[in-house]
């Protein structure tokens, strides 16, 4: 068995962690780690996990050395312990911001902050399973995406890798994304009656995702994040006014199924009948599915793209898990193969 620890196990992502880490057949759960509740039982703050684990948080000093450590601690923050952490396992998947960018430019123009640990940058690969699964095998050090990143990375990796757009293309991205995606952290904007009836506009440039698209893709895709009343999910709407050549809904099909048709999480949807004839995050929580689907006005040449998620699945814990599984070679949806409820 594999034993695994999770240091930032009583927020969102250390909790889905949890719940998928329970019934994966190849690992034993060593520690969890919270700085509020030390000592205290893990289902005081993940009920759904009664009677599944028995086990209560310690503190990061109590830690011991492991095989495995994911890190799910607010951004900014694995950077100020990656030292210490890097003594106590072969393996590091971190599912926070610090060590997504190789360019340091972009990291203190997008976070506001010095990186401390610049050192480790190079280190660390930015870890998207079904593009760079190969790079991922060969490392120790793993940095997984950003929820809004993964959202955009994977329907227009085919794209970029096509020569359909590069960084001269205009793309932009309306992403709406729910509650769950600002962490377990109470603020103003999650407050009920803030939060309830919503469809708020919180981020229309410059979001901090943009960057780490721009420096794993080399493309500039301007996101506007919006705040809508779902607790999980991600619905993206990708524009794309103009690209390289002249294409029809055909070469479109023929490209996304080139690239992912043997992708045991992508599914490329588009319908002509029933309710959900395109993604929608609705019928995906839960669950480690990118639904990837397009429209082209093959006249002017604008293509749109869609896709859904759930943050803290694909967007979060799901896939830092995938890249668990490409390291110790084993089938990458070991642990993560859930049919999705509908309705729900």
């Amino acid at each position: 068995m594999i034993k695994v620890s999770i240091i930032g196990g009583s927020g969102y992502a250390g909790g889905e962690l949890l719940r998928l880490l329970i019934n994966h057949p190849y690992v034993e759960i060593n520690q969890i780690t919270s700085k509020n509740y030390i000592g205290k039982d893990i289902t005081i703050v993940h009920p759904n996990l009664r009677g599944k684990i028995k086990k209560n948080f310690c503190s990061l000093d109590e830690l011991k050395e492991c095989d495995i450590i994911f890190v799910a601690l607010p951004n900014l923050e694995s950077m100020k312990y990656i030292n210490k952490i890097s003594k106590l396992a072969k393996y590091i998947i971190d599912l926070g911001s610090d060590f997504r960018m190789k360019n340091l430019y972009l990291f203190k123009k997008y976070y506001q902050e010095n990186h401390l640990a610049e050192d480790w940058l190079k280190k660390f690969i930015y870890a998207v399973p079904e593009i760079n699964r190969n790079e991922i095998k060969r490392s120790n050090y793993l940095s997984c995406p950003g929820c809004e990143a993964i959202s955009l990375i994977l329907p227009l990796y085919p794209l970029v890798k096509e020569g359909l757009i590069n960084k001269n293309t205009k793309i932009i991205a309306d992403v709406k994304i729910g509650s769950s995606a600002g962490g377990s952290k109470p603020s103003l904007s999650s407050h009920h009656p803030e939060r309830n009836n919503v469809v708020r506009t919180y981020k229309v440039v410059n979001h901090r995702h943009e960057a780490e698209i721009k420096d794993f893709l080399n493309i500039d895709v301007e996101i506007t994040a919006t705040a809508i009343e779902l607790v999980r999910g991600i619905l993206s709407t990708i524009h794309i006014l103009e690209i390289n050549k002249k294409i029809t809904e055909k070469d479109l099909w023929q490209i996304y199924l080139k690239y992912y048709k043997n992708e045991s999480f992508i599914r490329i949807i588009k319908q002509k009948e029933g309710l959900y004839r395109l993604p929608e995050p609705k019928i995906i929580l839960g669950t480690n599915y990118c639904d990837i689907g397009f429209e082209i006005n093959e006249e002017t040449q604008r293509i749109v793209i869609l896709s859904a998620i759930d943050n803290l699945v694909k967007g979060t814990a799901g896939q830092a898990i995938q890249c668990m599984n490409i390291i110790l070679d084993l089938p990458e949806n070991t642990g993560l193969d859930f049919i999705p409820l509908h309705p729900i």
